[in-house]
């Protein structure tokens, strides 16, 4: 039998976290003694201790850690769905920090040249174009945030079984156009859509005209500084918007094997300010 003390030096884990892991029912004392409540642990359930210290080394939370040392199937089958799963959150928050890296270096990199942080807009190209009427076949709902990747997954999906089963022609790639005025955190009305030949039930007209466009190679998160650049222009060449902003997906991301390779084309239809003389 251990000590608390001695236990939490041997772990290197506080006696106020064993006493918080008592509370929590993640690891127990073996035995307190009633009449001065002092707690003893086995010398078996060091191991024990090192692996719930092994599981939050990799990020795991202590609810995770209960689940896995609680449950009822075979320890190893569970711990290896817990850590291959967490191998992948690991491996995308990896590339998110090395994304971040290379950013953080060019920004470094454009301040010992004298240049600001936010030269990169520079380099955004922003063209006025003229685009045709279409008709489009979609899908039109409130989506949060969260939930873009999934509906993105399953409004397409749909589309393509109904332009597959109609025997439509599909003219461009999909799309989504954003209806709503502003961000909100309740959703955005969102429409899912793919321009076909055909004039069918399901189909609407939509005419963009005059459009401010840009080609973003790579990352979506780059997005907001695209519609930031497009803005600007705007704003400079007295310009407003005239209709739903929308993005046009060249590249399928579920076909590409890593971010760099995504084109996405957006379009921010817009119209001549009124003269104000």
């Amino acid at each position: 039998m251990l000590s608390i003390g001695e236990f939490s030096n041997i772990c290197k884990v506080s006696t106020k976290t064993l006493r918080y892991y008592a509370e929590i029912d993640l690891i127990l004392p073996v035995e307190i003694n009633p009449e001065n409540g002092y707690r003893y642990y086995s010398v078996e359930q060091l191991e024990t201790m090192l692996f719930i210290n092994r599981l939050k080394s990799y990020n795991f939370s202590l609810e995770e850690i209960k689940t896995i040392l609680k449950s009822e199937e075979l320890l190893d089958e569970k711990l290896y769905l817990a850590l291959t799963k967490k191998k992948k959150e690991i491996e995308k928050q990896v590339q998110e920090f090395k994304k971040t890296l290379d950013q953080l270096n060019n920004d470094i990199s454009n301040l010992k040249q004298g240049k600001s942080i936010m030269s990169y807009l520079e380099s955004i190209d922003v063209q006025l174009v003229e685009v045709p009427k279409m008709y489009l076949l979609s899908f039109r709902k409130m989506v949060h945030e969260y939930e873009f990747a999934e509906e993105y997954g399953n409004c397409f999906s749909k589309l393509f079984k109904k332009i597959q089963d109609d025997k439509l022609t599909i003219l461009a790639p999909p799309m989504v156009l954003f209806h709503s005025e502003e961000f909100s955190l309740f959703g955005l009305d969102t429409e899912f859509a793919i321009p076909v030949k055909e004039y069918v039930t399901g189909t609407r007209d939509f005419y963009p005209g005059l459009c401010l466009k840009t080609v973003l190679y790579g990352s979506y998160s780059n997005l907001s500084s695209v519609y930031t650049k497009q803005r600007e222009w705007a704003e400079k060449e007295g310009y407003e918007c005239n209709n739903a902003l929308y993005e046009v997906y060249v590249t399928d991301p579920s076909q590409v094997s890593k971010e760099s390779e995504l084109i996405t084309e957006i379009y921010y239809p817009v119209k001549k300010k009124a003269s104000n003389i």
